[in-house]
């Protein structure tokens, strides 16, 4: 059952990353009048940001409960495997991780509130960062999560 909810919750997060990062790079770049045929890069940031707000706060909450339920085996079985071989640094990052998904769910009310719509210009500094924000978070808790689960996963 733990390797079953192992993989939801990496599903879970690769959707989170996927469309936190659309979302992220579609504030982040610039319009730039279009001349000739748009490339990959420019289609790809021209997406619709707010339609992505939702999805991003339920992926984000879903992934996070997924990951506390299977907190208690790397707790008990991943956790006690990298501190027996000194690991501290992966077990550091992890921590650290679980601070900042933390911070991300505080963050999330707020995210949400100024992406709602009708969007006002006056808050697109505060989306901008916000968002960044939290694809920071979502990048971060990913690659440790992947980098943990590639030196002992969970069985």
């Amino acid at each position: 059952m733990t390797v079953v909810m192992l993989i939801v919750h990496g599903l879970l997060a690769v959707t989170l990353l996927g469309a936190i990062t659309h979302q992220a790079w579609s504030v982040a770049r610039r319009p730039r009048p279009r001349e000739g045929p748009e490339s990959f890069i420019s289609r790809f940031g021209s997406v619709s940001s707010a339609s992505y707000t939702n999805p991003i706060v339920l992926l984000f909450v879903a992934t996070a409960v997924m990951g506390a339920l299977l907190y208690p085996a790397y707790r008990v079985e991943a956790r006690v495997f990298m501190e027996d071989m000194f690991m501290p640094r992966p077990v550091g990052a992890f921590e650290v991780k679980e601070h900042l998904v933390a911070i991300g769910l505080g963050l999330l009310p707020s995210y949400w509130f100024f992406w709602r719509k009708p969007l006002l210009p006056e808050y697109a500094s505060v989306r901008k960062y916000l968002t960044w924000l939290l694809a920071f978070l979502v990048w971060w808790s990913f690659l440790v999560g992947h980098v943990l689960n590639n030196i002992r996963g969970i069985s």
